[in-house]
């Protein structure tokens, strides 16, 4: 058999530790439920408990943004790097 040439194989870079945190973290901040089940503070009248988890649906957005681009740098430095 042979090897594909073109393809290392995977291996823990800064890059992939960071977009790891990046896809973890929403789940580790929803599922700890006792840290948000509570009425104060209220912001603009609503329950902390809904505005910290409709906050949770920007923050995961964007750190689901932040790990998709660090990822397609991470793909392009390991295609760049084996034709070098």
């Amino acid at each position: 058999m042979s090897e594909d040439t073109d393809t290392k194989p995977p291996t823990v870079t800064p890059a992939r530790a960071v977009i790891a945190v990046c896809l973890i973290a929403p789940f580790v901040a929803m599922l700890w439920v006792s840290s948000y089940a509570k009425v104060e503070p209220t912001f603009i009248g609503i329950p902390f408990f809904y505005w910290y988890q409709m906050l949770w649906v920007l923050i995961s957005t964007a750190l689901t943004m932040i790990a998709y681009k660090l990822w397609q740098r991470d793909q392009r430095a390991r295609k760049g790097g084996a034709s070098a």
